[in-house]
């Protein structure tokens, strides 16, 4: 008689996902979703779509840097991703010289492509369930021992599987035990890393980042974001470092593309790593996350960003170095502007705790779950100043480069320093090699402006508890005068200067570096951090556990609901439709934008809604080839109903025959709340038109030697 107790509301929350939403584990879908996905129009078997023991499209998807997607596009190793996840790489390759963000690149020949040091690509060649190694005797232990418990068994099974390979294979493979469904399930994980990755085209960012912030999780959209980079192995086809004698990859597979275009209702899949999820956070998980993770990236972000951009715009080299910098972090910025947005307009909270009552009352004929909810709404009590005082923390004295990125380095030497231990020639080398890139990128005079503003910022904004202990300098000695205290430590310390740096760094000295101002307030801020993440470490555990708990048992209150695991980047497949929307009251948006709305949206000289001369000259020929409609018009992006986040950028859009149609790059404004509440009628994928990226590739960067690479479906 209990099952009666649960709401309506319930019982429609729970039913099977729609086909938009849902990041499905690959190793599943034969199981939980071939079948849906069939009848919206896929022609694959989910063997193709993913096979442990044969060749299949996920071979030819990979993690791309450190958070994006990659697809590979030819038999010679050629990746396809979007502008704004090769971005870094290409500012790092910028100069005033060669300024390949404003003025794009094309490779014309392997000889042309550029090395990208520290870029790496991954192929997933593993995914094994192993739940039940990792969770076997572990009900009713305290929550402190089941975390000890499960990364001990974690780590045994790392090491047992990296102990298999051969030592050859060990170099170039990474092995990682994944936590699923707040951990309650756990796959292993398995990927081979490459490490000679060279770029090979970009438009410019007039096109490859066509709006920046204005139209930045925007609809319509009329942005050609894709890059094209390369993969080199050695001359037996392994991973390897770069090398002059080293070949394009040989991969196992690689995408058709399509030129058909896309029509409303179309199948449409993407395949990528998605970064983070919280679909199924208590609501209490998710006023924190409104109230204290995405407002402290609010205004503290914007204050920051507002001082790099002056900056920006008055000179072409901080352009350069802040560029990749900037569009980091005005992403999510704007991001959690929107999800906040989205979520009071949703009324998520109301909704969440609707789920939660019904949770309680199923709890109550369930031991097991009765103390799950007090646990929750406790610990998020409990931890609630010091999440703040943490978040703002970093996005604020976090946020100084001097503090941060500058000083880290350094604390190598300095711990050899301080234990007596030998500094040899290598040591230096590393952190002179650190510094050198540190430096390429960085603007003293814009950090020290950033500085002022943001240490004030904090210190109106939390409790003086929180304060790193050179506040107390800026008090007595400064009297409250950040711009005093900011200026006499730029000027005297060696993390603003790179000379002195270097000189330190030949003959390292620590008495030298003990009276350092900027090293010791960074040391300051460290130990603020440490300071909080011990304070902090009780009640996230309990918090961990008891989210693993709530899911754990609104999975067995609706048996037949079909639940997805939260994103956690480990690859996924989601599936839809090509297909239109209504954003709000008489607004409709069709279902793609054309290369008439760049024309439309121009502002000559704008940094944002600048068109390059050639593009509108080919706009003006009309001169498309065989990339325009069959309408006769350039389409240049179009919006489907698949479940993405960040992470998937860069991810294929893949038609039901497993041809690439689009390149994944955003989500739109009006569904932000996206990552901890999908929304059925308005969550949309954004996605760069396969056709306009060979259009900008052949006509506009004349390297048609790209084009002939690929492979076209009939």
């Amino acid at each position: 008689m209990k099952k009666f107790l649960i709401s309506v509301f319930t019982l429609l929350w729970a039913v099977s996902a729609s086909a938009d939403e849902g990041m499905w584990v690959l190793s599943l879908l034969a199981k939980m979703n071939i079948g849906q996905m069939n009848e919206l129009g896929c022609k694959l078997t989910a063997e193709e779509i993913y096979s442990a023991n044969n060749t299949s499209l996920k071979d030819a998807i990979i993690i791309f840097g450190s958070g994006c997607t990659g697809e590979i596009v030819s038999d010679k190793g050629l990746i396809f991703t979007n502008h704004h996840c090769g971005y870094g790489s290409i500012q790092q390759l910028s100069s005033v010289e060669h300024n390949y963000l404003k003025d794009g690149f094309w490779a014309k020949s392997h000889e042309e492509e550029l090395p990208v040091p520290g870029l790496q690509v991954r192929f997933m060649t593993g995914l094994e369930d192993v739940t039940e190694v990792i969770t076997k005797g572990l009900d009713g232990v305290s929550a402190e021992a089941r975390m000890d418990s499960v990364q001990a068994r974690s780590g045994a099974l790392r090491k047992s599987a990296m102990n298999k390979l051969s030592k050859e294979e060990a170099e170039y493979t990474e092995v990682g035990v994944v936590s699923f469904l707040h951990g309650n399930q756990f796959f292993m994980v398995t990927y081979n890393v490459y490490n000679d990755i060279r770029f090979v085209g970009a438009p410019p960012v007039s096109i490859g980042k066509f709006g920046h912030d204005t139209d930045n999780w925007m609809w319509p959209r009329h942005t050609g974001d894709f890059s094209v980079f390369r993969v080199y192995t050695n001359k037996d086809g392994k991973p390897a470092s770069f090398a002059t004698d080293n070949i394009p990859m040989k991969p196992k597979h690689h995408l058709p593309v399509s030129l058909a275009g896309v029509e409303m209702n179309d199948y449409a899949m993407t395949m990528g790593f998605p970064g983070s999820t919280d679909r199924y956070l208590s609501s209490w998980g998710i006023e924190e996350t409104m109230n204290v993770v995405n407002a402290s990236r609010i205004l503290p972000r914007e204050t920051k960003q507002n001082v790099w951009m002056a900056d920006m715009q008055a000179d072409e080299k901080v352009n350069i170095q802040y560029a990749s910098k900037y569009a980091r972090s005005s992403n999510y910025w704007k991001n959690a502007i929107g999800m906040n947005r989205g979520l009071n307009r949703l009324h998520i909270l109301d909704k969440k705790r609707a789920i939660e009552a019904d949770f309680a009352k199923y709890a109550e004929s369930h031991a097991e779950y009765k103390d799950v909810l007090r646990l929750l709404a406790n610990n998020y009590s409990a931890r609630a100043n010091d999440m703040k005082g943490y978040y703002y923390l970093r996005e604020c004295v976090g946020a100084v480069e001097l503090l941060s990125t500058n000083a880290n380095p350094i604390n190598t030497l300095v711990r050899k320093l301080e234990s007596g231990a030998t500094i040899s020639e290598a040591d230096k080398n590393k952190v002179i090699e650190a510094y050198r890139a540190i430096f390429k990128d960085y603007s003293v005079k814009t950090d020290e402006k950033a500085c002022v503003a943001l240490l004030e910022f904090y210190a109106k904004n939390v409790s003086s508890v929180y304060l790193p202990s050179f506040y107390q300098t800026i008090e007595k000695k400064y009297k409250n005068n950040y711009a005093a205290f900011a200026a006499k430590m730029f000027k005297t310390s060696i993390l603003a200067d790179s000379t002195k740096l270097m000189k330190f760094i030949e003959k390292p000295d620590l008495k030298a570096i003990n009276k350092d101002m900027g090293y010791l307030a960074a040391k300051d801020l460290q130990s603020k951090y440490s300071q909080l993440r011990t304070a902090l470490r009780a009640s996230s555990i309990e918090i961990d556990n008891a989210e693993r708990m709530f899911l754990k048992g609104l999975m067995e209150m609706n048996p037949e609901k079909k639940f997805y695991s939260d994103a956690n980047f480990t690859m996924r497949v989601s599936y839809g439709t090509v297909g239109d929307y209504e954003a709000a009251d008489a607004v409709h948006y069709k279902h793609y934008t054309t290369l008439k709305g760049v024309m439309e949206k121009e502002k000559p000289g704008d940094w944002e809604f600048d068109v390059p001369a050639k593009l509108k000259e080919l706009y003006n020929a009309k001169n498309y080839g065989r990339y325009a409609d069959k309408d006769g018009e350039m389409h240049v992006c179009f919006t489907t109903n698949n479940d993405i986040t960040g992470g998937n950028s860069g991810s294929p859009v893949i038609n039901g025959k497993g041809q690439l149609i689009g390149l994944a790059f955003d989500g739109n404004w009006e569904a932000m709340s996206g990552d901890i509440a999908f929304e059925t009628e308005l969550q949309k994928c954004i996605c760069v038109d396969i056709r306009y990226v060979l259009f900008i590739i052949e006509k506009y960067g004349d390297a048609k030697n790209l084009i002939d690479e690929l492979t076209f479906a009939e």
